[in-house]
């Protein structure tokens, strides 16, 4: 989406990361130019991308004043706060908190999960075993260990959606963005829910038919 309002999002089409930040502009409705970081290309790492945001880490949010905001939780509160309609951080103190708690066991639980298997196993991260502008040795055993826990997060996110439609209740919201971000990456490593998890698999095709399940 792009055009007239002032925010300019550094992307990266098939990362994880950035996914979560397009699919929030998406539910606001909110227009943006975009700006392509090609990760494979190491064009984070460069001076020029930087400068902008020296994390060396997509997404990042130009915002209309030029401040960068560089983190998915940066950029899914500014947006909230800025066009609260429709909520995507809960609606009243308990789904609020809810949705908090949910986003931050979907990153510890699942999405760091599945990184730790992809950036201490894949020739193309060597030494880059984690993000940001330090390089960081890859160490293979935790491979095994990000296996399993992403694992036993199918299990837990199973639960919970036999209890409620979404994550943080009744309605859906950001952790249910980034839980469905989750199980995609999760096919990165050749990981997936197994079909006896039939909450998940309901859960999932509901918010997949969503339009910024496409963004």
């Amino acid at each position: 989406m792009s055009g007239g309002s002032g925010l300019t999002l550094y992307d990266y089409g098939p990362a994880p990361s950035p996914r979560r930040a397009r699919w929030v502009l998406a539910e606001k409705g909110v227009a943006y130019d975009r700006v392509e970081v090609d990760l494979a290309k190491g064009e984070q790492m460069a001076g020029a991308y930087r400068a902008i945001n020296p994390r060396c880490t997509v997404p990042a949010l130009k915002l209309p004043d030029g401040a960068v905001l560089t983190d998915n939780a940066a950029i899914v509160r500014w947006l909230e706060e800025m066009r609260p309609d429709p909520p995507l951080l809960g609606r009243d103190p308990m789904e609020k908190a809810l949705c908090a708690e949910w986003i931050a066991r979907v990153e510890a639980e699942g999405l760091m999960a599945v990184a730790e298997v992809l950036r201490n196993t894949s020739k193309f991260f060597a030494n880059r075993g984690l993000p940001g502008p330090e390089d960081h040795a890859q160490i293979p055993a935790l491979a095994e260990r990000g296996r399993a826990r992403a694992a036993a997060f199918f299990k837990t996110l199973d639960a919970r959606l036999a209890q409620a439609d979404y994550l943080a209740g009744d309605v859906f919201s950001a952790a249910d963005i980034a839980a469905f971000v989750f199980i995609d990456f999760a096919a990165w490593v050749k990981l997936a829910p197994g079909p006896e998890l039939t909450a998940l698999a309901a859960w999932r095709a509901a918010v997949g038919e969503r339009p910024g399940a496409a963004a």
